[in-house]
């Protein structure tokens, strides 16, 4: 199946994001209905089913239908900008191996094609926070990462830095977040960096953070458009 749900790529953009999803569907067939459903307008470039089967629903150079109102590195109209990705996956059950593994190869191919870096790979939740959740706190980012698909804190990052709300935000934007309270930078940054973690900002959080912006913090004014 192909979904009719796409369009052009507006102002000439061309992909320098991948935005990973889950479906949080019954079932695979259940959001591949959805995703080719033109009453539904919402669509993805690919769908991998929970064993591992790739779905190509929109070619990579047209304009999906999957990212929504968001911005990532100061910059909106995501749809434009990246390349979407379904994963099956009900939100609530772990991602499987063979689903995993087609995953990396997947975005093994699709990174060099576009000239993509690590950093450019995101979760739904992080461009928009507080509105999006996926792919959620069971999906392993660490071994994307482990893969050179996507980026992780360093391994020698450890809780050195006071709590500090303004310098967590500086840091949060400089990653690429959108500006938003600072309760739900840190919900969101968690979300995905250390989902197990409660309470109040903290050094760890600091020291995350600060690792990421300062290896991959990215200049707003290049990326803006």
């Amino acid at each position: 199946m192909r979904s009719p749900n796409f369009g052009a790529r507006r102002d000439g953009l061309t992909p320098v994001l991948v935005v990973l999803h889950y479906t949080a569907m019954a079932s695979c067939e259940a959001a591949l209905r959805a995703l080719c459903d033109p009453e539904r307008a919402v669509s993805a470039h690919y769908l991998i089913s929970e064993t591992g089967q790739v779905l190509a629903l929109v070619d990579e150079d047209k304009r999906a239908w999957h990212a929504g109102a968001g911005q990532w590195a100061g910059a909106g109209d995501v749809n434009s900008r990246s390349i979407g990705i379904e994963l099956a996956n009900n939100g609530a059950t772990p991602f499987s191996a063979p689903q995993m593994d087609a995953l990396e190869g997947l975005l093994a191919e699709i990174l060099p094609r576009w000239h993509i870096p690590p950093q450019g790979v995101i979760a739904h939740s992080d461009m928009a926070p507080g509105r999006k959740i996926d792919p959620g706190p069971r999906f392993d980012w660490r071994r994307l990462a482990a893969a050179g698909l996507s980026v992780w804190p360093g391994s020698d990052t450890g809780p050195g830095i006071s709590p500090d709300p303004a310098a967590f935000a500086v840091q949060t934007t400089r990653f690429g977040y959108p500006d938003c309270p600072e309760d739900l930078l840190l919900d969101t940054m968690r979300l995905r960096f250390r989902p197990w973690a409660r309470g109040p900002l903290d050094g760890t959080d600091m020291a995350l953070i600060t690792d990421l912006a300062t290896r991959y913090g990215v200049d707003r004014g290049a990326t803006t458009a």
